[in-house]
């Protein structure tokens, strides 16, 4: 056999790589596992008369006329002709020696979409094949597969065929799961799967196809959730292995604080505890996340197990995303933690040098036991003197590299710090099972007693008037409010209302009110000043951007008015939302939104009106984004589910998390296999 044979991507030439590249094509492996997007049928042979409308067939006939006209627009007009009738060819865009070819008396086989037209029915741009009478017609569907500039579906079908075709196909299509995991969830073999998905036989379903639901696409799948499920376990498994600081409850520190709080904690805040309190007791290293919705109350039980490590003698990092954030964060921390006798240091990257020297000082001696900031805490010259705790805050906006960075600021080589992470975007239980199956996960799902939902009201902006009223009337009641706008300067494109400009506009329509104006682009003291004065009552109604979303905790704020409500995420509105009604008062969310509505906007603002549990937003908004938009940036670098879908494949994911543990266990070589052949060298992508 010729080594083109063997190896179909050796003689193919370095610009061609790149572009298959850029479908993920690097390996003949790759090739296999490029599969079709979708099916075409070119095995049955339509007349032109008995062609279905809207619905791509294949037609044949005869060539009677051939025509370039130019208007409205240049293009050839082809007509084709067989025993039944007369079928108009439109092609917009074509070639010189297309025209030349298509002489009057060849016989052309065509497949598009038959429609009607002026001139009687037509395809547009059909693929075309000039063929002789009789000519045999395909013995299988047509595979459409995924595709980029420069690499036609010609290309992609000859690459595929040959490596399935070759010596080394076998091997690649070698069967690996055991054959009690086959049985069990009756699963087709790889080989017969793969080869079936590029070369279905001419009689199989196509709905079945489309759908991914034919028994080969579910063997496909299962792979697929399989590997991300074994290499999530793996990585679960290989914690144990690593050391971090016992850090056993002593209590006298958290004793103090709980005694100090004028609030008692939930039943949820309790249990949470109890699971956080157990990691941080082991010798592993903790890696758990705190899921809990807005205002469920995280903050308390990071700053209770914050305390468990500092009794221990160890230090606590706590990184936020945010200035505001962290600084509220800092803010409290001071205020719960000083009385205790713990020092507390602050650390961003608007400080001064000098005060920021100071506090690397206080750090790097370990007089500082706990350390808030923003990223400015995993810079270089960031130095612990005994680094036992870290805690994230709104975890999912940090980067994978970020977090790591913070992680192993720990000085003894010997061991990491445990690690807890914490999100107000509540993660939908399909997403928990697959991209966080490498954490454990702890859920704080009960609000604190008293704390009443926030009223959504939905307003067209052509009621800002009423809206307009209701600000003055809850600022005259000694209420506070907030208006928030989705962006800075002017955009012409958008045609959004800025957060300077509506402060200018309402400074003229409250001249009785102070009024206060916080974005991202102010300097972080003029920041912090202006919140400061809100959050002491001194400024009445603040105009914001969404750097507000999280963190800001004012009890007597309790009205909001969100600008283009309908340009936000779902996870967004309810963030913001959750600033208010912190206090006695119920809180009230204002929702303006700009006509004409798209549908998604539609479903959007119909989501947030009808519910307030977190979880529930979160799994619809699951179902509007997909799991790409809704993990953000918490999967940097990692490979989403290509076939898999999280919402219709559940069962599979289900049993792809069983089986990685039985094989994990019984059959590790296999496991390895499995995620070689299906992430190669991304394997060790999910190390935090």
């Amino acid at each position: 056999m010729n080594t083109s044979l063997r190896n179909p991507l050796s003689c193919i030439d370095q610009p061609f790589r790149q572009k298959l590249a850029k479908l993920g094509i690097r390996s003949e492996l790759d090739l296999i596992l490029h599969l079709p997007l979708r099916y075409e049928d070119e095995t049955k042979l339509y007349s032109i008369r008995g062609a279905p409308e809207s619905k791509a067939v294949l037609v044949e006939g005869v060539i009677i006329h051939c025509e370039i006209i130019t208007r409205p627009r240049r293009q050839l007009i082809c007509r084709i002709e067989d025993a039944t009738g007369v079928l108009s060819l439109r092609f917009l865009h074509f070639y010189p020696n297309q025209v030349k070819s298509y002489t009057i008396g060849t016989r052309l086989r065509v497949f598009g979409e038959v429609r009607s037209s002026f001139f009687g029915m037509e395809m547009i741009h059909p693929r075309c094949r000039i063929v002789h009478e009789g000519a045999s017609l395909a013995d299988a569907l047509t595979p459409v597969y995924p595709t980029t500039s420069g690499i036609t579906q010609r290309n992609l079908t000859k690459l595929i065929q040959q490596v399935l075709q070759s010596d080394r196909g076998a091997d690649y299509l070698a069967e690996i799961l055991p054959e009690a995991v086959l049985a069990k969830y009756r699963l087709p073999g790889f080989k017969e799967s793969t080869n079936f998905l590029h070369h279905p036989p001419s009689e199989t379903s196509l709905a079945q196809l489309e759908s991914r639901t034919h028994p080969a696409w579910q063997r496909i799948k299962f792979d697929e959730l399989l590997a991300q499920q074994l290499s999530l376990r793996m990585h679960y498994r290989q914690r144990r292995n690593y050391q971090a600081p016992a850090l056993h409850q002593k209590g006298y520190l958290t004793k103090m604080l709980r005694n100090a709080l004028s609030f008692a904690l939930t039943s949820a805040q309790e249990k949470v505890l109890v699971e956080i309190s157990r990691d941080l007791s082991t010798a592993h290293p903790m890696q758990r996340l705190l899921q809990g919705d807005v205002g469920s109350g995280k903050t308390i039980v990071a700053a209770l197990a914050a305390l468990q490590a500092i009794e221990n003698g160890y230090q606590v990092a706590i990184m936020a995303p945010t200035e505001i954030l962290a600084e509220q964060h800092y803010q409290k921390f001071l205020t719960w933690l000083v009385p205790l006798g713990v020092k507390v240091a602050w650390l961003s990257g608007s400080q001064r040098k000098k005060e920021r020297e100071r506090e690397l000082t206080e750090i790097a001696a370990g007089h500082a036991m706990l350390a808030v900031g923003t990223h400015a805490l995993f810079q270089e010259q960031v130095q612990f003197h005994r680094l036992g705790l870290v805690i994230v805050d709104e975890q999912h906006r940090f980067g994978v590299h970020q977090r790591l960075a913070l992680r192993y600021k720990g000085t003894d080589t010997n061991w990491i710090p445990h690690q807890l992470m914490m999100s107000a975007t509540p993660i939908p239980r399909t997403l928990s099972m697959s991209y966080y199956a490498d954490l454990d996960v702890s859920v704080i799902d009960q609000l604190p007693p008293g704390r009443l939902p926030a009223m959504t009201k939905l307003i067209d902006e052509s009621r800002r008037d009423e809206v307009i009223t209701r600000v003055r009337e809850a600022c005259h009641a000694g209420k506070q409010a907030y208006w928030v706008c989705p962006l800075i300067e002017e955009s012409e494109v958008l045609q959004l209302k800025t957060a300077v400009e509506t402060y200018e506009q309402l400074g003229r329509i409250f001249p009785d009110l102070k009024i206060g104006l916080v974005h991202g682009q102010l300097k972080v003291k003029d920041k912090s000043a202006v919140m400061t004065a809100f959050s002491l009552g001194e400024i009445q109604l603040l105009v914001a951007t969404t750097v507000i979303e999280v963190g800001v905790d004012v009890p007597n704020a309790s009205l909001m008015v969100i600008e283009h409500a309908e340009r936000m995420g779902l996870s967004q509105l309810h963030q913001l939302r959750g600033r208010i009604g912190r206090g006695n008062d119920e809180g009230v969310c204002v929702l303006l939104y700009q006509k004409p509505l798209s549908q998604i906007a539609r479903e959007r603002l119909r989501i947030i009106f009808e519910h307030n549990d977190g979880f529930e937003i979160a799994r619809q908004d699951l179902n509007l984004r997909g799991p790409g938009e809704f993990l953000g940036t918490r999967q940097s670098g990692v490979p989403l589910l290509r076939f898999a879908d999280l919402q219709c494949d559940m069962d599979l994911l289900e049993a792809a998390r069983e089986t990685a543990d039985y094989m994990l266990n019984h059959f590790p070589e296999n496991a390895q296999c499995h995620l070689q052949r299906w992430l190669g060298d991304r394997k060790d992508y999910l190390r935090v």
